[in-house]
């Protein structure tokens, strides 16, 4: 799976400092790291649907990153 770019939303990126201690460049790094990705369910949009990409960071921590992803129809 390739992608091409991330959308952040403020409300995400707190949650993620506050509740799970989790930084923009820790889930960065599991991205460019060759993820494992799984489908985890259909999104609620047409075309989109939800994945967990999992991966170890260089400081040695295992995470397991969500991301709603929309597939552009090249064609």
């Amino acid at each position: 799976m390739q992608i091409k770019g991330l959308i952040w939303l403020d409300k995400v990126i707190y949650k993620l400092l506050s509740k799970h201690k989790v930084g923009k460049d820790e889930v960065k790094e599991v991205l460019n790291s060759k993820p494992r990705f799984r489908f985890v369910e259909k999104g609620h949009r047409k075309g989109e649907n939800v994945y967990a990409a999992m991966g170890q960071i260089q400081a040695g921590r295992y995470l397991i990153v969500f991301l709603s992803i929309r597939r552009i129809d090249m064609r």
